[in-house]
């Protein structure tokens, strides 16, 4: 008697446990802010996967960035976080710059125009560099003045200056430090001296400055001290770095005011103009896509936002023929899986924002062409109504629907183009 009473407890806490782990019921329908914007692209005639663009967030964002940094260090807008002209062309109205970093020849192409300041964030391969001479045209942009070019190696440092005496170029160069990143870039003393000693034998290579970046700051796990002691490190080793440069008066002195570049869009709040740094980069942070849900980055507001109809809006969520039970289980089990609605594309680098309680079906699977999407059916969505996803990063997801619908004061205001994928 006492076993059974026993297995009749054991059985009542399992009952119990079953209960308590069992999935709440979530989800609600768009809430203002996704109500209006959804009627703003139903009045555009937008039906169709489509990157919207909020520019009162952006424009608020721009504002916080610039308060941070308030006059005390200059701001070079990341190309590849904001791959669309005007979407640029406002970022740097709104933050009051010309300078551009970018990664990639046909960017580099695209935007070696007027009176922008480059600096690669990456290095190019020497051929990369001379297809960008044997094709620029632009008779406003003067590459010797304006451009730099980032180089990590002595190895490619060698190969820029027999590209420089080849083809009777003068270069500015700009040498990549490796800061606690590792992810390449001089590294120590005598790497960095080597291209300083190749820098001041070559009259064709002016060496630009240094760029250094810490993004393994905001990354790496938040243990006491440890970020802190990182970003301190990171702090010493461009100090050291731009010394050995300093310490060459005529190298020195021939760059005019060297660029220190550092800083990133999670770590650009700790730069404040005190230290050899005398620029930080910045891109991603106008837009806020959901890797940077940080504290650094908490005032700032998503601004760009993935819209797609609802193709299919079924009743209950079933899986293919042979497995139908599991998704009876699966409907049983969880009150948030009762409902499929199927989407107009998917797969892409981000997460269902609006409305609330939806999620990808593990189950199923992904798809590029008819995504499914589980709900409670709290959401009322039917066919034809707008799905919302926040991107995860605003590098080349932005370049994948087409043009940017812009939406400001409840309706969608302008389309501006973006720039081609590349990688």
């Amino acid at each position: 008697m006492n076993g059974r009473r026993r297995m009749l407890a054991a059985l009542g806490i399992g009952a119990m446990a079953a209960v308590a782990l069992r999935p709440g019921t979530r989800g609600a329908p768009h809430d203002g802010y996704f109500r209006q914007m959804a009627d703003a692209l139903r009045q555009a005639g937008i039906a169709t996967p489509t990157l919207v663009l909020d520019r009162r967030r952006l424009q608020d964002n721009a504002g916080r960035v610039m308060a941070h940094l308030a006059g005390r260090i200059p701001l070079r807008l990341v190309v590849k976080s904001l791959p669309c002209p005007a979407l640029l062309n406002e970022a740097a109205a709104l933050c009051g710059t010309r300078r551009q970093m970018l990664f990639s020849l046909p960017q580099l192409l695209a935007m070696a125009r007027g009176d922008r300041d480059i600096l690669l964030g990456k290095p190019l391969p020497a051929a990369a560099a001379q297809a960008f001479y044997r094709r620029f045209a632009d008779a406003d942009f003067h590459p010797e003045r304006q451009l730099q070019w980032l180089v990590d190696t002595p190895e490619r440092l060698a190969q820029y200056r027999e590209l420089a005496r080849g083809q009777n170029l003068r270069l500015r160069v700009n040498l990549e430090i490796d800061v606690g990143l590792h992810r390449g870039g001089v590294a120590d003393a005598a790497t960095m001296a080597a291209m300083l000693d190749l820098l001041e034998s070559e009259p064709r290579l002016q060496w630009s400055g240094l760029m250094g970046y810490d993004a393994h700051v905001a990354k790496i796990p938040d243990l006491p001290g440890l970020r802190e002691r990182a970003h301190r490190h990171a702090r010493e080793a461009y100090a050291a770095f731009a010394a050995m440069a300093r310490a060459r008066p005529a190298l020195y002195a021939a760059a005019g005011r060297p660029c220190f570049n550092a800083g990133g869009s999670p770590t650009y709040r700790l730069y404040h103009g005190d230290g050899v740094e005398n620029e930080v980069a910045l891109g991603s942070a106008l837009l806020k896509p959901g890797d940077f849900d940080t504290a650094l980055l908490d005032d700032l507001r998503p601004a760009c936002f993935i819209a797609t109809p609802v193709l299919k809006a079924l009743p209950d969520f079933q899986l293919p023929y042979g497995v139908e039970w599991l998704g009876d289980m699966a409907r049983g089990w969880n009150p948030n899986a009762r409902r499929a609605y199927f989407i107009y594309g998917g797969n892409w680098l981000a997460d269902p924002a609006s409305p609330p309680g939806l999620s990808a079906s593990g189950l199923y699977g992904v798809s590029s062409n008819q995504q499914v999407l589980l709900g409670s059916g709290l959401q009322r969505l039917a066919a034809d109504d707008m799905v919302f996803f926040r991107p995860r990063q605003s590098e080349a997801v932005l370049q994948q629907f087409g043009d940017i619908a812009v939406y400001q004061d409840g309706r969608i205001v302008d389309s501006w183009p973006v720039l081609p994928a590349t990688g």
